[in-house]
């Protein structure tokens, strides 16, 4: 018998967040939001555990059950130079606390083709200076990723995504910031939405515990001094 599909997403009110949560809609998924701006959603800080827990509790006495997670809220970034202790640890609870204790919390309630799709950043693998919270917490989901598709193996598959540049504000970004790209444009959040879509169907069944990077090809682009106008110029 076939029953509605299910969708959380967390850090959907808006970027990559909210075109996972409308591509959803425009396949009849009923779809749960969690953010922490307030809207027409369920309004809260994934950091905090009393809010994860409420939140799992209103999604399931609302649907019963749940066959896509989303896990995107997004971390803070900032750097060694600057980030506090706390700062820290909160951008960690965010980014890898969160999707582990709501997968842990909605486990008992996936239904039998359930999806688990973290979002990861091409930063898991490549860094600019001063961004040691946002990037700690990326390399933590995509890592926290493979060991959770292990262990829900059977139950729910499992998968990251790790985006690389992803225009979130409608703009037409030109000139070099586009033609840098090996694909010669910005990425845009229904790329990554697109991806999503894909992991969380029939056609991806027999694919977990992967990460998938979509960048337009920039972490397999080498970079030499002197190439392609590029010159070198240490700090000193």
């Amino acid at each position: 018998m076939y029953r509605t599909k299910v969708a959380v997403v967390t850090g959907g009110a808006r970027g990559i967040g909210k075109a996972v949560a409308d591509a959803f809609r425009a396949e009849g998924t009923i779809v749960h939001v969690i953010d922490i701006t307030p809207g027409d959603w369920f309004t809260g800080d994934v950091a905090n555990k009393e809010t994860l827990e409420e939140f799992a509790g209103w999604v399931i006495a609302q649907s019963g059950h749940v066959d896509y997670l989303i896990n995107n809220a997004l971390p803070i970034m900032k750097g060694i130079d600057d980030c506090s202790f706390e700062e820290f640890q909160y951008a960690l609870t965010v980014g890898v606390t969160a999707p582990f204790y709501l997968t842990k919390l909605f486990m008992p309630y996936f239904s039998d083709e359930a999806s688990v799709v973290n979002i990861a950043s091409s930063r898991d693998r490549m860094s600019q200076p001063q961004t040691e919270s946002y990037t700690a917490a990326k390399g933590g989901i995509a890592a926290l990723t493979h060991a959770m598709a292990v262990s829900l193996a059977g139950r729910a598959r499992v998968n990251s995504i790790s985006p690389g540049w992803i225009d979130t504000t409608d703009s037409d970004i030109t000139g070099p910031d586009a033609l840098q790209q090996p694909v010669g444009r910005v990425g845009k959040p229904e790329d990554i939405a697109a991806m999503v879509s894909f992991l969380c169907s029939d056609q991806a069944g027999f694919i977990t515990g992967e990460n998938i990077c979509i960048d337009g090809g920039m972490t397999r682009q080498m970079i030499y001094h002197g190439e392609h106008g590029w010159i070198y110029k240490p700090n000193v």
